[in-house]
């Protein structure tokens, strides 16, 4: 027997097993890998919740703020105008602050960053970053930023984080873990009620007919009956029928309250408008309730504009007595009777002026309207010791007498 061993010979692609590969197209992968993981982007009722969000905060105004000794004021110059007016060249203030709202809260999870470019000291574009472009790499407690590979310190990057995560609290978790489930049984309820609507077994009338007819021996015969005597040229046409070969009977087919999905997928719904911290009425279920949407715009929303105004304060601003603030009260439920009933009290009161009224109700600002007035008849704040009644004598004007002391004979 030889002992050289035998070569084993290497083989071919051709001899290779064989692979099979095949192309379809978007939907119909949704079809074939329904099951797995779901983009939150993709459920229609957590991207309608996340895009109310994002449209709240982003169309409130973003003021710069003096905070002094007598209260906070605010203050409109260059830099006001940059960050409320300008943020990016390619964008609005609007564009700019719905991209990183949506970053936060979807694409994100949990974080968004954007990069500030400065030339000569002066703040220019803030540019939001892709999502996939950025990675966070842990350095002890600390961490750095790379975008595109590039490393960034964190003290010179807008990062925007939402629900921190408890082991490296600089990082947001987001939304996604929280509400994962709930999407996958949101998206199965669509493809049953899909597959239902859809099902060809769901005739709303039988016709029994008499089975020894030579006709309905075959499908053609069957389908000649059907052209010859059910088959009507206007809607509402009665039908004639043979009494001794057909007989028509009504049903009733299973609807989707049957199934129960109906009640599944509005429990589901108020579950991710629970997690996402929005009305239900906002993702149709209920109906509007003022005070409800007063108490989402004082929690949900006035907590994401906090988070955006103490980074904005932390990153761009150098005085300790400047901040930025979103103007929140923008968005509560306030009807126009409201509002100027209560504007004109104040303005009765002398705590507004004229023009301040004016501007809540969307009017043009008048020159006479600039001082406070105070009680019936409207005088100036500084003119109130001037009043007749408050003066000696309840009356007398530089010690003559009045008409009721003349006729007392005083």
């Amino acid at each position: 027997m030889s002992n050289k061993k035998r070569r084993t010979k290497p083989r071919t692609r051709n001899e290779t097993q064989k692979e099979v590969g095949f192309l379809i197209t978007e939907a119909a992968y949704d079809v074939i890998c329904s099951q797995g993981y779901t983009r939150l982007d993709r459920n229609p009722e957590v991207l309608t919740g996340c895009r109310r969000i994002a449209e709240l905060v982003s169309s409130m105004t973003i003021y710069l703020m003096n905070n002094t000794e007598k209260g906070d004021a605010r203050i409109v110059n260059a830099l006001s105008r940059q960050v409320d007016i300008t943020p990016n060249s390619y964008m609005t203030r609007k564009t700019w602050i719905d991209i990183i709202v949506m970053n936060l809260l979807l694409y994100g999870h949990g974080n968004s960053v954007v990069v500030p470019l400065t030339s000569g000291g002066m703040l220019g574009d803030m540019v939001p970053v892709s999502p996939s472009s950025v990675s966070f790499v842990p350095d002890g407690y600390q961490y750095r930023i790379y975008i595109n590979g590039i490393e960034y310190d964190p003290a010179d990057i807008l990062h925007f984080v939402l629900n921190p995560d408890p082991d490296r609290p600089w990082k947001g978790m987001g939304i996604t873990t929280a509400i994962k489930d709930v999407a996958n049984n949101l998206k199965q309820a669509a493809a049953t009620e899909k597959a239902f609507m859809e099902s060809k077994w769901r005739p709303s009338v039988i016709v029994k007919v008499d089975g020894i007819a030579e006709e309905f021996s075959s499908p053609q015969g069957r389908h000649r009956l059907a052209e010859e005597y059910l088959s009507t040229t206007e809607t509402g046409e009665p039908w004639l029928l043979p009494a001794d070969i057909f007989e028509v009977e009504q049903i009733k087919p299973l609807s989707l309250s049957d199934l129960a999905i109906k009640d599944t997928v509005e429990l589901d719904k108020r579950t991710v408008a629970a997690i996402l911290g929005v009305p239900a009425f906002v993702l149709g279920i209920g109906s509007y309730d003022a005070k409800e949407w007063d108490n989402f715009i004082n929690s949900t929303i006035h907590s994401i504009a906090q988070g955006i105004e103490q980074e904005l304060t932390r990153k761009l601003l150098v005085s300790p007595q400047w901040y930025w603030k979103f103007n929140i009260a923008s968005l509560y439920s306030y009807d126009l009777k409201t509002t100027a009933e209560v504007y004109s009290s104040l303005y009765a009161r002398g705590i507004v002026t004229g023009n301040e009224v004016r501007d809540k109700l969307s009017m043009a600002p008048m020159q006479e309207l600039d001082k406070l007035v105070i009680l019936e008849n409207f005088i100036p704040v500084d003119k109130i010791g001037d009043q007749l009644k408050l003066k000696q004598g309840g009356g007398e004007k530089d010690g003559q007498d009045t008409d009721s002391d003349k006729k007392q004979g005083i």
